[in-house]
């Protein structure tokens, strides 16, 4: 499938169902949690638990990925969380902490690896050239669901009790896995589905399962892959090696990395300058290929790819979710502050007006260029700007400048969310699940780190002093990621102006053409 069609938007929906379910059990969970454990230290150990098993399931997704469809890891989390809140649901009268804890992991656990097959089946699902509109349509979705998730929580509560809120969440996640077996999405690229899962992948054309052995006849490379030299031809995945030539093989590499200079998938041919992808320059037999050089062993091994600008732009998004932590502790306090008879309308007019805002981001950028992408840069920028409106937000303005305010910040959150997740996206499709694996886990981890700081910060503090301190590390961090991507491309400039001439010098080399990654 290729486009935001009509199944996309059906997924797309039935995604929305479950995320408003998610969101109303933010509340409902925190609730039941001190009606359980009885204390505050409980409901805080029940965030911190699930949490921690997000971060976890973040460094385990690239490895659950690569043995597993991503549709098979959407349905079975989907499944696992059913079947936690029906736990909860039906014991809501007498449930022990254990079972409560454990669900909660459950929880924590499959939210996260859900996300991460779902975002980096994207460009999968809908191709390159649409991810930033389908990521926009999943940010409204998400919007709206957040929404009607804390609005709808209170009566909800007060009509069955925790027994029927948990009920509905269970019910969301049925949905949404219903949906995904139903329309059976493509979430997975030919060339990275093994032989036993490729029958279970509609419209996957078995492109890399049966080439040709003889290369001399069938010259042909995988995605975007260029051939070095005439005698250096590159092909995918199950191919014969012609020891006349000097033909390699994607798992056991030649380490004659001078004649070979492969691009493989989106991997630029300027290795200096752009993230290696470690997905695409694996091991073969567990064994790692020669010539592929990595820093740092076991920790070398896993951020390799994601060096440079893209380690930069996780971390940028851990800050953020750390800053975001400090406004959502906040809040609560600056409502009570602002209207004391009625702090909920005051929250529910804020958190309406920044949805409002995320739906006109999405407007905007579907409307730009076709094909035009952005990066980093624009990453940064909205990441400035969302502080910046935030912190205004806190500063006690009449009622019309708190809804601008408030407004302008969801229009700069969903910017920076449809441009951080495309930006991901346009890496090649096994380093996708890694990526966004370790985005979880910067994001999970900034969220908690920033929830108990902003807490503990606020019992000296005021609302403004603690956002605007927090809002502001994060803005630090995006001038900082500005800084270093301009200098980088400056160097890439120089370094491109040095290549011109050596290549007006040297004629007798064939030109690989440097891929880059669509919005680097």
């Amino acid at each position: 499938m290729t486009g935001v069609d009509g199944r996309f938007r059906s997924l797309v929906v039935a995604h929305a169902v479950s995320a408003y379910g998610t969101y109303l059990n933010l509340i409902a969970l925190s609730l039941f949690s001190y009606e359980v454990t009885g204390s505050a230290l409980g409901v805080g150990a029940v965030m911190a638990v699930r949490l921690l098993s997000g971060v976890a399931a973040g460094l385990a997704a690239g490895a659950v990925t690569a043995r597993v469809t991503r549709r098979t890891v959407m349905v079975t989390t989907d499944l696992a969380q059913t079947l936690a809140m029906a736990v909860l649901a039906l014991g809501a009268r007498d449930v022990s902490p254990g079972v409560l804890f454990g669900a909660v992991l459950v929880l924590g656990a499959g939210n996260t690896l859900f996300n991460v097959a779902l975002r980096s089946a994207v460009p999968v699902m809908v191709g390159q050239d649409s991810r930033a509109r389908a990521n926009g349509v999943l940010v409204t979705a998400r919007s709206v669901a957040t929404v009607l998730g804390f609005a709808s929580a209170a009566p909800i509560i007060a009509f069955g009790g925790f027994g029927l809120a948990f009920a509905v969440n269970g019910a969301s996640f049925a949905v949404s896995a219903a949906a995904v077996l139903v329309l059976r999405p493509r979430t997975d690229s030919a060339a990275a589905v093994s032989p036993a899962t490729e029958a279970d992948q509609p419209g996957d054309a078995a492109a890399g399962a049966c080439r040709s052995a003889d290369a001399k006849a069938n010259p042909t490379s995988g995605a975007d892959r260029s051939a070095s030299s005439a005698n250096n031809l590159v092909t995918k995945a199950d191919r014969s090696a012609d020891e006349k030539g000097n033909r390699v093989a994607d798992g056991d590499r030649s380490a004659d990395a001078a004649n070979n200079p492969v691009a493989d998938g989106d991997r630029s041919a300027d290795a200096a300058n752009n993230p290696a992808t470690e997905a695409d320059r694996s091991t073969a037999g567990g064994r790692r290929r020669p010539g592929a050089r990595v820093r740092g062993g076991r920790l070398g091994l896993r951020v390799a790819g994601v060096a440079g600008p893209l380690l930069g732009l996780i971390a940028l998004r851990g800050l953020d979710a750390l800053a975001s932590a400090s406004h959502n502790v906040a809040l609560p306090l600056a409502a009570t502050a602002a209207e004391p008879s009625e702090p909920a309308l005051f929250m529910t007019r804020f958190w309406s007006a920044w949805a409002v805002g995320t739906l006109l981001a999405h407007q905007v950028l579907k409307r730009r260029p076709h094909g035009t992408t952005w990066g980093e840069r624009a990453f940064a920028a909205g990441t400035c700007a969302m502080s910046l409106c935030f912190v205004a937000a806190f500063t006690g303005p009449p009622a019309p400048a708190l809804i601008a305010a408030a407004l302008a910040a969801g229009f700069a959150d969903g910017w920076t969310e449809i441009v951080y997740t495309s930006r991901l996206q346009a890496a090649p499709d096994r380093q996708r699940d890694r990526l966004f694996g370790l985005s979880a886990t910067a994001e999970q981890s900034g969220f908690a780190l920033g929830t108990i700081a902003a807490a503990a910060a606020l019992e000296t503090l005021s609302a403004l002093t603690v956002v605007g301190a927090f809002h502001g590390v994060a803005a630090c961090g995006a001038l900082a990621l500005l800084f270093t991507v301009r200098k980088r491309h400056a160097r890439k400039a120089t370094n491109r102006s040095c290549t011109t001439a050596e290549e007006g010098e040297d004629t007798h080399g064939a030109s690989t053409g440097a891929g880059r990654l669509p919005g680097s």
